[in-house]
């Protein structure tokens, strides 16, 4: 399969202040969140970015959404750099995040239209699709019903139907079930395992084994910024669970610290 994301030497440092030193417990005043990170992932798979907390996950994915600049290195999504293109790169992306927040006073409606015309979506394409997509999710029911007044499980489904409005090649996912349900956690990854059968690619970040195991054709494993194993689930594995796996990589690199 053709490879639709190269990342090479992607870092980034970051200035921590006296309150984010007393969190880490650190006098470090400089944190390497992301150090040296290369992988690529091929159009038309799922490619998970497993680790801890605090491992860089969501600091990588701010950078391959061009919402962060990397203080070196380079992404290449489909072709346009994340650096030099930043803009053609957002029409190529869906990202969907847990810190997203839609305002209150706005309906579905409203929001999705406003994202389409924002993503140039013609008005016949834009009707389509919505109509499609609040179906599937039964966003239609509460089409114009306040966000204010809408369920934490309904508001995610929104933020994911307005992530896709401009139907994009190329899905970032950052922890795409973090708060959920388990009812409204099914539907979002069944949906994801069908936009990889539509030939999408989703660049996700987890913290959950069992995630990674049901989605995931490849896997990298980030441990303190650095990647210490990527490739197919079963190469990374090894023959083990991914949750053993990951927890043998962390012993390792955690007694090579020491």
């Amino acid at each position: 399969m053709e490879e639709i994301l190269k990342v090479e030497g992607l870092s980034k440092t970051f200035t921590l202040s006296r309150k984010q030193q007393k969190i880490e417990r650190t006098t470090a005043k400089k944190k390497v969140a992301v150090d040296n990170l290369t992988f690529s992932a091929k159009r038309g798979e799922i490619f998970g970015l497993l680790g801890p907390n605090g491992a860089g996950k969501t600091t990588t994915l701010r950078m391959l959404s061009t919402l962060i600049k990397p203080d070196s290195g380079d992404a290449e999504l489909d072709g346009c750099s994340v650096v030099r293109e930043p803009e053609q790169v957002r029409g190529k992306i869906g990202f969907l995040t847990s810190e997203l927040k839609l305002e209150d006073f706005f309906t579905p409606n409203y929001l999705f239209d406003f994202f389409s015309q924002l993503h140039g979506v013609d008005p016949s394409t834009m009707a389509v699709r919505k109509e499609r997509m609040f179906s599937r999710f039964g966003i239609d029911k509460f089409a114009e019903v306040k966000v204010a007044n809408l369920s934490t499980g309904m508001k995610q489904k929104l933020s994911l139907v307005i992530s896709l409005v401009h139907d994009p090649e190329v899905i970032i996912f950052d922890e795409p079930t973090n708060g959920l349900d388990v009812l409204t956690a099914r539907i979002v990854t069944d949906y994801l395992q069908e936009l990889r059968g539509e030939g999408k690619t989703i660049i996700l970040s987890t913290h959950i084994f069992s995630l990674v195991e049901r989605l995931c054709d490849r896997v990298g494993v980030i441990i303190d910024g650095r990647l210490v194993a990527c490739g197919p689930l079963g190469e990374v594995c090894n023959g083990m669970s991914i949750e053993d796996r990951f927890f043998e990589l962390y012993k390792e690199v955690k007694g090579n610290e020491e």
